[in-house]
């Protein structure tokens, strides 16, 4: 959850949000009081008490900002019932340290839920179930699926589950740059952003087996970081997206871009004689909001989420 891109959009409904907040460097001292590496799983326990202070407990939200923490509600529920399922198919993840793994990343999501509900109360929307999501990205059966196996076949849900997290990872990066005028809350969110791309590259090193596998590229078996546009992705064309150029294109580039600062790092650095794609990998790109609700959209059964 984008919880920083959260508190930007609340304060074009609210101006005086941070004057019900804490002071902001008060809410940083909080944030860093959670531990010195800011677990992503209490983030959204952490906001919701901090927006109970400012709202007053028993007090209804505005409904613009009610509208704004239901929108990420739902890609709450995307996320989390996406690993519920995946942890819960019998002979899906083998038993051992992946499953493991992913069993704590659906513990997160799940806490995710549920912070968010006990910040909304009476005006969170109705649970969301498997009946709104189409996890294969068929989207009800009305088109081709995108990941037709996706709870039969290890390796496709692995894919899938990357695709959520390097669109997490851009999605952060979006958001925070919203946040220049708040140091503190900038910093947490880089801060928050660093465990996201972690959590990433552990699922791209499942993915290709381990750290030693020869080869290791784009596809079946990535790197433990972004590198170019990946090729499309763990899905190819239906993931490419992820990796591709936001709106506009000029602040939100595409995960090959190699210019930084206004400088082309490869002709800058010729003498080098780098590749292309050692410059991209070295920097991760931001997404924006509309773009990434876009790539939601694919694992919903309708039209509007």
């Amino acid at each position: 959850m984008d919880i920083f891109k959260l508190i930007s959009d609340i304060e074009k409904v609210d101006p005086e949000v941070y004057d019900r907040l804490d002071s902001r460097r008060r809410v940083f001292k909080h944030l860093t009081g959670v531990g010195t590496k800011v677990a992503a799983a209490a983030v959204p326990a952490f906001f919701a008490s901090v927006f109970s202070k400012a709202y007053g407990q028993g007090t209804a939200l505005p409904s613009d900002i009610a509208a704004i923490l239901n929108f990420a509600l739902k890609l709450e529920y995307l996320e989390a019932l996406f690993y519920t399922k995946g942890v819960a198919t019998a002979g899906l993840i083998p038993a051992g340290a992946g499953l493991t793994a992913l069993t704590n990343i659906r513990d997160d999501e799940n806490k995710h839920v549920a912070a968010l509900r006990g910040l909304l109360g009476s005006q969170a929307i109705a649970p969301l179930t498997d009946s709104f999501f189409d996890f294969t990205g068929s989207k009800g059966g009305t088109r081709a699926p995108l990941f037709a196996d996706v709870f039969s076949n290890y390796q496709t849900f692995l894919a899938v589950a990357q695709s959520f997290e390097d669109t997490g990872v851009r999605a952060y990066k979006g958001g925070a740059a919203g946040l220049k005028a708040n140091d503190a809350i900038l910093e947490a969110a880089l801060n928050i952003h660093s465990v996201e791309a972690r959590h990433a590259s552990h699922l791209r090193l499942m993915r290709r087996g381990g750290p030693t596998v020869a080869g290791a590229g784009t596809g079946a078996s990535p790197k433990s970081w972004i590198t170019g546009t990946e090729g499309g992705g763990a899905g190819g064309a239906a993931t490419a997206a992820i990796y591709g150029a936001g709106n506009p294109a000029s602040n939100f580039p595409a995960e090959d871009n190699v210019t930084q600062g206004g400088i082309q790092l490869q002709t800058a650095l010729a003498s080098l004689n780098f590749p292309a794609s050692a410059f991209s990998e070295a920097f991760d790109e931001p997404l924006d909001a509309t773009t990434v609700t876009n790539i939601a959209l694919n694992f919903v059964v309708g039209n509007s989420f």
